[in-house]
Parts: structure tokens; sequence; C-alpha cells
């Protein structure tokens, strides 16, 4: 069985709904609105997303880091909704702080199952993803009082420095695609020493690669890297297809449903870049 119809097949056996719709929109051209509709089911009263739609914690609550997933499969989908959208960036400048700034979580999850890297870090508004979500705003075409907040308190934090760590870094870089103010010679510069940042394709290291930054041919920090890194990056990640037909962890969720959730997630999301890539 080739790669794809592996993969295809792994995401129609243990992939929840929403990644299944995503798939179906993404590779055999059903209405993104299917994606839309399965992202209705997670979302709150109050705006925001919840209920584990980012898998490595099960509380119910708005969480920042579920309305950054909910986002990604809008952006991925090509889906509009733009009252599903206002209504969860009302909630984030209902959640930020006095300068607009987001946390990932809150103090919420510690009542339910989560991974145990999901811990008071995560309850500081950070970059990590206030940035990150302004970029994805900016993608979105959403404009909205507080993303100019946000997008301000990041432009003043990013002046000081760049993050230390590669998550926070990916979401700068979501955010600094969008400013005019890409330094990439800086950038590339700082990359090696970025925490997490996983430059060996060889390395069994948990760690954020170069096709997160550049996942497809076309993304606007490629000429961050090599043809030889990516190319190197995507052999690996063809060689970490397991044999049913999805991708691993390399990180704990807090149990079996979310390690299925996180792997179709992350299934789909190696399907799209192998097929960006022309590799499948």
């Amino acid at each position: 069985m080739d790669i794809f119809t592996a993969g295809r097949e792994f995401v129609r056996r243990e992939a929840r709904l929403v990644e299944s719709r995503l798939f179906e929109t993404v590779f055999e051209g059903a209405d993104a609105q299917g994606v839309v509709d399965a992202l209705h089911g997670y979302q709150n009263p109050d705006g925001g997303f919840g209920h584990g739609l980012e898998p490595d914690k099960r509380c119910p609550d708005s969480l920042a880091l579920d309305v950054e997933v909910a986002f990604d499969a809008l952006i991925a989908s090509g889906a509009r909704d733009d009252d599903m959208v206002r209504r969860a960036v009302d909630w984030l400048d209902q959640a930020a702080n006095a300068d607009g700034a987001v946390s990932l979580c809150s103090p919420a999850v510690e009542n339910y199952p989560r991974a145990v890297h999901i811990t008071d870090w995560t309850y500081q508004p950070d970059l990590n993803p206030t940035a990150g979500l302004v970029g994805r705003l900016h993608t979105l075409g959403v404009e909205h009082p507080w993303r100019d907040r946000a997008s301000a308190w990041c432009a003043a934090e990013l002046a000081k420095g760049l993050p230390e760590d590669a998550h926070g870094m990916h979401e700068a870089l979501e955010f600094l695609e969008h400013t005019g103010d890409a330094d990439f010679d800086r950038i590339r510069d700082w990359l090696p020493k970025l925490a997490h940042f996983r430059a060996d394709a060889a390395s069994p290291e948990y760690g954020v690669t170069p096709l997160h930054f550049a996942p497809t041919p076309d993304s606007f920090w490629r000429p961050l890297f090599t043809e030889a890194q990516l190319e190197a990056h995507l052999d690996r990640l063809i060689e970490d297809q397991q044999d049913d037909g999805g991708w691993t962890l390399t990180w704990e969720p807090p149990g079996q449903s979310s390690t299925l959730a996180y792997r179709g997630i992350i299934t789909v999301g190696a399907l799209r870049t192998l097929k960006a890539y022309n590799r499948i």
C-alpha cells in the first residue's frame, strides 16, 4: 500500500471527525463547510474553543490553544465562517491581559486529564500563542481591535529579542510574516540557538523541524533552509510513517483517545506536507 493510501486509511479508521472532514476537503474535494460544522462542536457559548480540540488536555473550558487549532483547521480547509471567528476573537479580547497578550491555557486544565507538559508555564501570557493567533487572523483576513492591540504588544516584545524556544519562534514567524519586518539573516542565525529545534533529520528527539516552519515549497519562511535540509526532513517524514498508516508522537498525551486524536492531526499534516512537496 502506498504512503497516501495507507495514511488515508488510518484517517478513516482512527481520526476524529474534524480531521476526517479536513482530509476530505483537502484531498477529496469535499465542501469546506464540513470542517466548519465539525468545529462548531468545540466552540463554547462564550465564543472560545475547548473540549480538547487540542488533545493534550481534556478540558472543556475555552483556551487560546484550542482557538489556534480551530484557526489552523479553517486555514487549511479554506473555509470561512466570519461569525465563528469573530466570536472566538471576542473571547480572546476578554481573556487577554491589559496589553492584549493571551496564554496557551489556564488553571482550569488542572481539573481534567492533561499531558505532563501542560503545567503553570502555559498560564502565562506570551508570544506563544499571542503572535501566532495574530498571524493567523491576518491569514484569515480578519480585522479586530484585539488583533491591533495584540500586534502592538508582539512587536514590542520582539523588539527586545527573538524567542529562545522553537515553539515560540514558530508563533513569532506567523506574526512577522505579515509585518514587513522579516530579517531572514537574523532569524537563520538564531535558529540553531533555539531549544527544541530539531535541525538534524536523523535525530530521534522531539522537536520543531524545518518542515514546521516551511510546510509547503511556497511558504514565506522557505528561504531559511537549504534544499538539502528540507529534502532530508522529507525523507525522514516518509520513514516515520507507521505500519498502521499513521504517524506517531514523540510525547505522551493524557490517554488513548488523545493519542489517536493527535495522531490524526499529525497524519493529515504529514500528508499535506508530502503532497505539497510532490513526495506523494
